[in-house]
C-alpha cells in the first residue's frame, strides 16, 4: 500500500492512499461471505452461494462496493500510522479510482493536531492562595457552627436575606388552571439562597407575614416548556435565627473543647489543612493555565464548530453569550488535550493496571454507578481508550507540576510533593488495595470487568 500526505493547513491534511488489488482479497472474500448470508438463491443454502453465482445475480460492482467499504477504514488507519498523522475528528473520504484487478485509490481529508513546541516546565511560575487562615475565615467557620445550634424566632417585619420563611406556593396556567408541580404548603425556605424557582427570591424579598406575592415563571423543560406560568406565594411566617452566645459554655456544647480559645485554635488548624488541599487543586488549575498561555496553537475550526453544535443539539439555551462561552471552553479543552498528549508522548507516559483500576473507583461515584457497572459501561460503549487518555493527561500534568515554580500569596514556595506527603494522600498502590477489597466483597464481579478493561488497555498500547 502506498500513501502520501499533503498539508492543506497547519490543522488539516489530505491523505492519498493506493491499495494494490491483491491486498483487497481479504475484503473481497468477506464481501462474498456477507452477501451470501443476506440473499436467497434457489438451489443453494443461505450462506453457501458461490462467488460466481453472486456476481451473475447481483453484479461484480455490488461485491466491489462491499469490499471497498470494508477495506477503506483499515487502509486509512494504516496510512495514519505510516505517516505519523494524529487525526482530530472524522475524515472526509473520497474514492477517486477503482480499477478491478489493479488497484483502489482514495483520498481522506482530516483535521490533525498541529505541530508546536512545549516550553520548559521549569519556566512556568504560578501563584496560589496563602494557606494561613485569617481571623475572618475563622469567624465564618465558627458562625456556621453557631448556626447549627441556633433557635428560630418568628419576627414581625419584612423578610430579608438569611431569614427562614414558611410559605405556601401555587402555580397556574394562563387559563387559570392549577399546576400541580408548582403547588405546596408550609414549605420552609431560606431567603437569598436562590434555591427556589427563578424570580422567587426577588418576588418575596421584603414581604411580611400574610403578604401575597406573584411572579411569572417560564419553564425551560417538562410539560410546560415555554409557557408563562403565574406563581403565587403566600408568606405564612418570617423567622430569623437566634445564635447562641459565643462563650465557653457554647464551646463545651458544640465541641470537645472547654474554651472558645481552644475551639478557635482547632478551627484554625483544620482550615490550614483545607487551604493546603485547596492549594494543590489551585496549583493544578494554574499550571495548566500557564501551559495554555505559553503555547500558541492554531486550532481546527471545524472541530470547534462541531463541539458547539453537539452541545446545542441537546436543547441547551443558545444565546450569543452562551454560544461564546461554549466555544471558548471547547477551544481551551482541545488546546489542553493537544499539549498534554504531546507531553505524554515525549515523556513516554504509560497507564498501568493499578492506575486504571484506581481511576475506575474514583470516577464511578460521579456517574452514580458502582465500579463494576461503570467498568462494564466503558467496555460496552467503547470508551476505554478515552479513559486511558484521561489518565495519561493527568499524569502528564503531574509531571509538569513537579518542575513548575509554585509560590503562595505570601511569597512562600509551595512544595507540591511534600504537600501530598504532609496531607497523607494515598498513593495509587494504596488505592488499589481498596479496589481489591471491593472486588472480593462483590464475589469477583469487579475483577472480571477490570481484567476486561485492562486487556483493552494492552490492546490499545500495542
Amino acid at each position: 500500500m502506498k500513501s502520501d500526505v499533503e498539508t492543506l493547513s497547519p490543522t488539516r491534511v489530505k491523505l492519498t492512499v493506493e491499495v494494490p488489488f491483491d491486498e483487497l482479497k481479504p475484503s473481497l472474500d468477506a464481501a462474498y461471505s456477507r452477501i451470501a448470508k443476506q440473499v436467497n438463491v434457489p438451489g443453494f443454502r443461505k450462506g453457501k452461494v458461490p462467488a460466481r453465482v453472486i456476481e451473475q445475480r447481483f453484479g461484480r460492482g455490488a461485491v466491489l462496493e462491499e469490499a471497498v467499504n470494508d477495506a477503506v477504514p483499515k487502509a486509512y488507519d494504516e496510512a495514519l500510522r505510516a505517516n505519523n498523522v494524529i487525526p482530530v475528528g472524522r475524515p472526509e473520504v473520497d474514492v477517486t479510482e477503482l480499477k478491478d484487478g489493479e488497484s483502489l485509490t482514495f483520498t481522506a481529508e482530516v483535521d490533525v493536531r498541529p505541530e508546536f513546541d512545549v516550553p520548559e516546565f521549569s519556566s512556568l511560575e504560578v501563584e496560589v492562595a496563602s494557606a494561613t487562615p485569617t481571623d475572618e475565615d475563622i469567624d465564618t467557620q465558627i458562625d456556621a457552627l453557631r448556626t447549627r445550634f441556633a433557635t428560630l424566632v418568628e419576627v414581625d417585619r419584612a423578610a430579608a436575606d438569611g431569614d427562614l420563611l414558611l410559605v405556601d406556593i401555587a402555580g397556574a396556567t394562563p387559563e387559570g388552571d392549577e399546576v400541580d408541580d408548582l403547588s405546596g404548603s408550609a414549605l420552609s425556605y431560606e431567603l437569598g439562597t436562590d434555591g427556589m424557582l427563578p424570580g422567587f427570591d426577588d418576588a418575596v424579598r421584603g414581604a411580611a407575614k400574610d403578604d401575597e406575592r406573584t411572579f411569572e415563571f417560564v419553564p425551560s423543560n417538562g410539560d410546560w416548556t415555554g409557557i408563562p406560568l403565574t406563581v403565587t406565594v403566600t408568606v405564612k411566617a418570617v423567622r430569623e435565627r437566634d445564635l447562641p452566645a459565643l462563650d465557653d459554655d457554647f464551646a463545651q456544647l458544640a465541641s470537645e473543647f472547654d474554651t472558645v480559645a481552644e475551639l478557635r485554635d482547632d478551627v484554625a488548624s483544620r482550615l490550614v489543612r483545607v487551604k493546603r488541599l485547596e492549594q494543590g487543586a489551585e496549583a493544578r488549575r494554574n499550571v495548566l493555565q500557564a501551559l495554555l498561555d505559553a503555547v500558541d496553537i492554531p486550532l481546527p475550526e471545524a472541530v470547534i464548530s462541531a463541539e458547539g453544535e453537539a452541545h446545542f443539539e441537546d436543547g441547551h439555551e443558545g444565546s450569543d453569550e452562551h454560544r461564546a462561552d461554549v466555544e471558548q471552553q471547547a477551544r481551551e479543552s482541545l488546546k489542553s488535550q493537544f499539549i498534554l498528549d504531546k507531553i505524554a508522548e515525549a515523556e513516554e507516559v504509560s497507564v498501568g493496571e493499578t492506575e486504571l483500576s484506581a481511576w475506575l473507583i474514583q470516577q464511578a461515584p460521579r456517574y452514580g454507578m458502582s465500579p463494576d457497572a461503570f467498568a462494564k459501561a466503558l467496555v460496552e460503549a467503547g470508551q476505554v481508550p478515552m479513559a486511558i487518555q484521561d489518565i495519561r493527561r493527568g499524569k502528564a500534568l503531574a509531571l509538569v507540576m513537579e518542575s513548575a515554580s509554585v509560590v503562595d500569596a505570601d511569597g512562600n514556595v509551595v512544595d507540591l510533593k511534600a504537600l501530598d506527603e504532609e496531607l497523607g494522600r494515598a498513593s495509587v498502590v494504596d488505592e488499589i488495595d481498596v479496589v481489591e477489597d471491593v472486588v472480593l466483597d462483590e464475589d469477583g464481579t469487579v475483577v472480571d470487568v477490570v481484567d476486561e478493561v485492562v486487556e483493552t488497555v494492552e490492546i490499545v498500547e500495542r
